[in-house]
């Protein structure tokens, strides 16, 4: 797409060499992408963090599910033939399965499944009411939900709850990543975009501080609130997402331009906004001739920006971590922990995280996108393949094949924690705030909400098949299951080193141009671009 500020519609009232000399002149133009002045000002970093908060409501759910499965009062009250193979009334043959429960797994992962429908929904809804108005709608689906899980008597209650709470975090995780890339400047778009990923990572520490000081109150009904006090960043996130503006590009698609004008002034600091404002409205006219975007979507033109969508999603679960982020406390019960030290280790884990996301929000900017995802890939490979391998051989011997309880000596106990610590800085300043940074950023106005979805989309349905399978796969897969694991972070790192463009410093509205300059999809691309054809059989 040719910036309209730049472009002379009479142009094709003329001869067609003129065009052709004027359409070169264009792309000459397009080779360095423009530098709109903006500041950053307290407007966009409190708008940026109150959107954020979103984040901490799919945090909170993150951390307090795999704790509550592990506490004895919720097990004998919803899973008693779990509760008996855990406490050893009905003890298990098997170590690695005591825990193996579909129904079990089913009360975690059915919340990714309604997930899933609302992060598709949500992108109809988010183009044509604005970005705020689904998070705000998010919100009030969590509050629901949480409530309904700390009151619930049977099944059925906890499991409608963890669907309105899926809701709620397929709509926030739709419209939070769009909204905050759209009001950043280009030049703090990633650091700005990470608060998203930090208030996750705060949201997971707080619910495992919960856990563990909640399992030992109210007789055994502590479970109820952590389940029920994810309410409160709910009812934060819909108080804010009401305070909140909508973005220059939403309020522009919406035909509200002159709002749009006043509100990119306000955020930019600085009146001389009119390049940006003009590259906003081009995109958007671009959007209202999608009629569409679901269909133009698979353009083949968008073709490198949909397998990112598609295959980081994908790759961010499968690198293991949510194994411990969902079933932390089930995991270190199941090697040898006991049930205070299971959900103590959680904690200490989950206080990593958003130290390590701050150190991603600090450089992302600076180093790149590329330079964080091989970096945090890298140490993960030495954890999976040369640590987890000790942990691997350690929790072999101790169990062996059969999975026969067994004893775990404290050193032990500390090194496992130690490793599993270092594994989860990777994660949290790589492929966790740059999985959602990266699909935000990528795609044009026209299509961004569709191609937001499907990241969504498949981050929901990858969760799902971890958070329902894992207990599954502990149980048969033994300590195999971290090689498993392993294997995925290797092709995950070889795919973003070969096929990742670096995106650092690129206003939304030129980046086209860094999938044209990239030496894998460049070539790709080159059939739709008759100039370079007609250049190229020039020369021939």
């Amino acid at each position: 797409m040719f910036r309209s500020s730049h472009y002379n519609a009479n142009v094709f009232f003329t001869s067609p060499k003129l065009v052709a000399e004027d359409i070169i002149t264009q792309q000459k133009f397009m080779e360095v992408p423009i530098k709109y002045p903006a500041k950053l000002t307290l407007r966009v970093v409190l708008t940026c963090i109150m959107a954020a908060t979103g984040g901490l409501i799919f945090g909170y759910d993150h951390g307090v599910s795999g704790g509550v499965t592990s506490m004895d009062s919720f097990l004998k009250k919803f899973f008693p033939s779990v509760y008996e193979k855990e406490s050893n009334v009905k003890p298990s043959s098997n170590q690695y399965c005591k825990f193996n429960s579909q129904i079990l797994t089913l009360f975690t992962s059915s919340l990714y499944l309604s997930a899933l429908a609302a992060g598709l929904g949500a992108s109809s809804i988010t183009r044509m009411l604005g970005r705020r108005a689904t998070m705000i709608m998010g919100g009030i689906f969590f509050v629901a939900g949480a409530l309904l899980n700390g009151l619930a008597v049977s099944i059925w209650m906890l499991i409608v709850g963890r669907l309105l709470l899926g809701f709620g975090i397929g709509c926030a995780n739709q419209s939070v990543p769009i909204y905050v890339s759209e009001m950043a400047p280009y030049k703090y778009r990633g650091a700005l975009n990470m608060c998203f990923q930090l208030s996750i990572t705060i949201g997971i520490f707080v619910a495992n501080l919960f856990n563990y000081y909640f399992s030992k109150i109210l007789n055994g009904q502590g479970w109820r609130l952590s389940l029920g006090l994810g309410a409160v960043p709910a009812f934060i996130f819909v108080i804010g997402s009401f305070c909140l503006p909508d973005s220059p590009s939403s309020l522009v698609e919406r035909g509200l331009h002159e709002d749009a004008k006043r509100e990119l002034v306000k955020i930019r600091g600085t009146t001389e906004v009119d390049a940006e404002f003009r590259d906003i409205l081009a995109a958007s006219e671009a959007s209202q001739n999608v009629k569409h975007p679901w269909r133009t979507l698979m353009d083949r033109k968008y073709r490198p920006q949909l397998v990112f969508a598609i295959c980081i999603p994908f790759f961010q679960q499968f690198t293991g971590l949510n194994v411990i982020t969902f079933y932390a406390p089930i995991l270190f019960r199941t090697i040898g922990f006991g049930s205070g030290a299971s959900l103590m280790s959680a904690v200490i884990i989950g206080s990593f995280k958003p130290v390590s996301t701050l150190v991603s929000i600090l450089l992302v900017d600076k180093f790149g996108r590329r330079t964080l995802f091989l970096e945090g890939g890298a140490q993960m490979l030495i954890c999976q393949f040369w640590q987890q391998i000790i942990m691997t051989i350690a929790i072999a011997v101790t169990f062996g094949t059969n999975g026969n309880p067994g004893t775990l000596p404290k050193w032990y106990a500390i090194v496992v924690v130690g490793i599993i610590c270092v594994y989860v800085s990777g994660f949290a300043w790589s492929w966790g705030p740059l999985g959602w940074l990266i699909p935000s950023e990528i795609f044009p106005l026209e299509i961004r909400p569709a191609a937001q979805s499907i990241t969504v989309g498949v981050n929901m349905i990858s969760t799902f098949f971890i958070a329902q399978f894992f207990t599954s796969m502990l149980c048969h897969m033994k300590f195999g299951l971290f090689i498993f694991f392993g294997c995925f972070v290797v092709i995950m790192t070889l795919f973003i080193y070969k096929l990742l463009p670096e995106t650092k410093g690129i206003p939304l509205e030129e980046m086209s141009m860094v999938w044209q300059k990239h030496p894998i999809w460049g070539k790709f691309l080159e059939s739709d671009n008759p100039i370079q054809n007609d250049k190229m059989n020039s020369k021939c």
